[in-house]
């Protein structure tokens, strides 16, 4: 039988692993709170950086104020505003968006009716899409587009970059019909319903 002789050699000690970490040292109470208050900095930082993130590049809630956009969306009800789908591609035909209002700056809920190169025509309580009557299946039956008296018999053509906006509650709306074609960099984006 072969026995093995244990060696205590210092050497022979330091040179092997450590299998077991080192003992931590105990954290004064004082280390513990700063510890703990400096992680809660970190994670409150980080959900307000998500938050201003998600609301200002995805989505952000809005509250439909008006009766401009009825009855389609009603005055105080809530809704998502898709803020990324645009940089994806361009704003379309009957998309309804939150736009910057040209007139007095601040944000309202519009239809687009034509995007860039479109011509449009208002005569006769009619919308005119390119020389065709448009079929506006959304507005209440009998819904009157009349005229602004600046646009007045006037054929309105969406330059480059521009669109061309309507309330759905055309009666009581202000809109393209007043401030003309909206540029694209007013539209924010389209309203997830």
């Amino acid at each position: 039988m072969i026995t093995a002789k244990r060696t205590t050699n210092p050497e022979s000690i330091s040179a092997a692993p450590a299998f077991f970490p080192l003992a931590r040292k105990a954290r004064s109470p004082v280390q513990f709170v700063l510890r703990q208050i400096w992680q809660f900095l970190v994670v409150g930082a980080l959900a307000v950086a998500s938050y201003f993130v998600i609301s200002h590049f995805f989505l952000q809630s809005v509250k439909i104020v008006g009766r401009s956009m009825v009855p389609t969306l009603w005055d105080s009800q809530h809704y998502l505003l898709n803020r990324w789908i645009y940089y994806v591609r361009a704003p379309r035909q009957s998309d309804i968006v939150v736009l910057r209002d040209p007139s007095d700056n601040g944000y309202s809920v519009k239809r687009v009716i034509a995007a860039p190169g479109d011509s449009i025509y208002l005569k006769n309580g009619n919308v005119y899409l390119n020389g065709s009557k448009l079929k506006e299946t959304y507005l209440a039956p009998g819904t009157p587009t009349f005229t602004d008296s600046k646009y007045r018999d006037q054929l309105i053509l969406c330059g480059r970059g521009q669109f061309f906006v309507l309330g759905d509650n055309r009666l009581n709306s202000i809109d393209s019909r007043s401030y003309g074609p909206v540029p694209r960099i007013n539209i924010l984006g389209p309203i997830v319903r």
